[in-house]
């Protein structure tokens, strides 16, 4: 019965299976990219952790231009 009712709705479309493996893909590449995130985000956290009462900014120079009034 099964077989007769995907016969009549025509099976698998095959723009949604290729969808569907787009969507797959985006997801791996997406844990792939959360898994390195957390593990920057651990090294970190362990590099602050070693040296507390200390900014990670600290011996950084940054420039940063006088702020301009806003426009009303």
């Amino acid at each position: 019965m099964a077989k007769a009712l995907l016969g009549y709705v025509g099976g698998s479309d095959p723009r949604l299976l290729a969808e569907m493996r787009r969507l797959q893909q985006r997801v791996q590449d997406l844990e792939s990219e959360l898994v390195r995130i957390q593990s920057e985000n651990d090294a970190l956290n362990a590099a602050v952790a070693q040296h507390p009462g200390e900014s990670l900014l600290d011996g950084i120079d940054i420039d940063v231009p006088q702020a301009e009034p806003a426009l009303t």
